[in-house]
């Protein structure tokens, strides 16, 4: 039986990536979902909302990450059902963590990133398909990151409001998409801070890319 070359498949893939803001966090990936050189899909969904306070974004093997993520919804609703308020989200993400771990030595190949807003404030965590998890100020997973860290390394300050790290947030994930094969087509952005979770729509993202530059008729060149 051929041996699965965990790092082999992880590197491949997609552009993830979360920022923590004084006042909330920034989620963005791209769209294009791959199956190795073959683009499958060019609207795939990578960014999901687990409660109105927190969401999670999936870099490697769509189908594990989209349990995980229905088994976190399903788990927060169970909490708020029985505490009478929202999750917070390091129980979110030590819930992902648990998850990934329990499932050793059968690795479910998915790294994702956790962001929300509770009580304490803005949160961003990362959990490698191992369940080990780190709390991050900004991070970026999938074959693109590398391209976007570039990019939030040089220009991300701890402390910066959304407004002022939105456009740096576009910045990366447009820059990971132009570069990273593996990465594309278009880009989903959401916010979470103290109203909850909300992507921006079409019309703000057209508008964050005209401001930074980029052209956008017939696609992102």
């Amino acid at each position: 039986m051929r041996r699965i070359n965990v790092y082999e498949y992880m590197k491949t893939g997609t552009t993830t990536i979360g920022l923590v803001c004084r006042d909330g966090v920034i989620m963005a990936t791209d769209t294009r979902v791959t199956m190795g050189s073959y683009i499958a899909h060019k609207r795939g969904r990578k960014l999901y909302p687990i409660d109105r306070h927190v969401a999670m974004t999936i870099a490697g093997i769509a189908g594990y990450g989209q349990s995980i993520v229905e088994l976190l919804r399903v788990n927060a609703k169970l909490y708020f059902a029985r505490m009478g308020r929202l999750i917070p989200v390091d129980s979110v993400a030590k819930l992902a963590s648990n998850i990934l771990f329990s499932q050793r030595p059968y690795v479910l190949l998915v790294e994702a990133i956790i962001g929300g807003h509770d009580d304490e404030g803005a949160k961003l965590f990362v959990i490698d398909p191992f369940g080990s998890v780190t709390r991050e100020i900004y991070v970026a997973t999938g074959s693109g990151s590398p391209i976007a860290l570039g990019i939030l390394e040089s220009e991300f300050k701890e402390g910066l409001s959304v407004k002022e790290a939105l456009p740096i947030a576009v910045k990366a994930i447009v820059s990971a998409m132009r570069r990273d094969s593996a990465s594309g087509d278009s880009f989903d952005i959401a916010i979470i801070d103290a109203e909850g979770y909300r992507e921006l729509t079409e019309d703000e993202k057209r508008d964050l890319l005209e401001s930074l530059g980029f052209r956008i008729h017939g696609g992102l060149d």
